[in-house]
């Protein structure tokens, strides 16, 4: 029997009001890496889902490849995002962190102050990056991690993970996907490492999965979800170079289970021109995988709940809808025409096009 995208779910041991999930959205609103005040009023505003995904917070200084992204690495942070928390949980929401380092995606001149652009390997990543000094700026190069920055970056999302605990948090979300550090171990245009840290299948998930490891036995797996993006692009990634591809989800989907992480969040970034993921990918995936299964990439109100008939997932993420549309359950659930978000707005410093968008239906 299928469920109503409206009706709750029980994710570990959480219950969950509906199975609307707020897709994790970069909103470039924490001046120094700490969320300002309007950050707690934003994901207030849209606690109507069952579930928010923070925006990418990075675990560790190394992960702040953008300007104005948030961090979860020392206690200012962690006060700044027990404002948010608080605010959510008073509408009845749950809500986890994505931790999200950025690795080779980067511009030192964003970064603090002793950190450095690291990646898997010596490879940039295609394009530029914006900095606040200078503009537009090439992305170079990362310095290959070493065995002791590889261990210190995986303690350092275990460490983030604690403080998201601490600050209030749901759970967290290990962001594997579009490109950032976890991502780029797993592709093959990123890695080029000939340790165990690459080549093989289980190279190329080992920081992933030991990531996931750490993080499960520090917070429990019911905390812990994973975010993947197979035949994604984003960021330089070239999934059509990799004969394994497929097999590389089927393995890691696997062993997130034997983990014990409790949801997988499939993005599928088709409706936005990106490759469409193969039906047969998320079968492997879904099949491979025994906890919830997040559905996402340009969803409505019908085609979610067609795919929840289908038992193609449990929960459907939506991203940008969320933006302009504070009450979008409302407006899903009545039908209710959407409105628009306003793109210059996306990653702007103030109020505007964040947090004063009518609360209406």
């Amino acid at each position: 029997m299928s469920s109503s995208l409206f009706e709750s779910f029980p994710l570990g041991e959480l219950v969950l009001k509906n199975r609307v999930v707020m897709a994790p959205m970069t909103r470039t609103r924490s001046p120094k890496n700490v969320p300002a005040e309007m950050v707690a009023t934003y994901y207030a505003q849209r606690a109507e889902a069952g579930l928010i995904i923070s925006e990418g917070t990075a675990p560790a200084p190394e992960g702040l490849g953008y300007c104005n992204i948030p961090g979860l690495f020392n206690d200012e942070q962690v006060q700044a995002w027990r404002r948010v928390t608080e605010a959510v949980h008073a509408k009845d929401s749950r809500i986890f962190v994505q931790l999200m380092h950025t690795g080779r995606v980067g511009h030192p001149l964003n970064l603090p102050a002793g950190a450095r652009l690291l990646g898997p390997s010596a490879v940039a990543a295609p394009g530029s990056m914006f900095t606040l000094q200078q503009g537009m700026q090439p992305i170079p190069a990362p310095e290959a991690m070493t065995a002791e920055e590889l261990e210190r970056s995986i303690q350092a999302y275990t460490d983030a993970a604690a403080l998201a605990v601490e600050a209030g948090f749901d759970g967290v979300e290990l962001h594997g996907a579009n490109g950032y550090l976890i991502d780029q171990f797993c592709n093959l245009a990123s890695n080029h490492r000939d340790d165990d840290w690459g080549g093989s299948i289980a190279g190329r998930t080992r920081f992933a999965l030991e990531t996931a490891r750490r993080v499960v036995e520090r917070i429990g797996g019911t905390r812990v979800g994973f975010r993947m993006s197979p035949y994604g692009v984003f960021n330089g990634m070239s999934p059509e170079n990799d004969p394994q591809h497929e097999e590389l989800y089927a393995v890691l989907a696997k062993s997130l289970s034997k983990l014990g992480v409790v949801y997988v969040h499939v993005v599928d970034h088709s409706a936005m021109g990106a490759p469409q993921v193969p039906a047969t990918v998320k079968a492997k995936i879904r099949e491979n995988f025994r906890g919830a299964y997040i559905l996402s990439g340009g969803y409505d109100a019908a085609r979610a709940q067609a795919e929840l008939d289908d038992n193609r997932g449990e929960l459907v993420a939506f991203g940008r809808p969320f933006i302009s549309n504070p009450r979008l359950v409302s407006k899903l659930r009545n039908g209710s025409p959407l409105r628009e978000a306003d793109p210059k707005t996306f990653y702007a410093p103030g109020p505007e096009g964040y947090i004063d968008y009518p609360e209406d239906e």
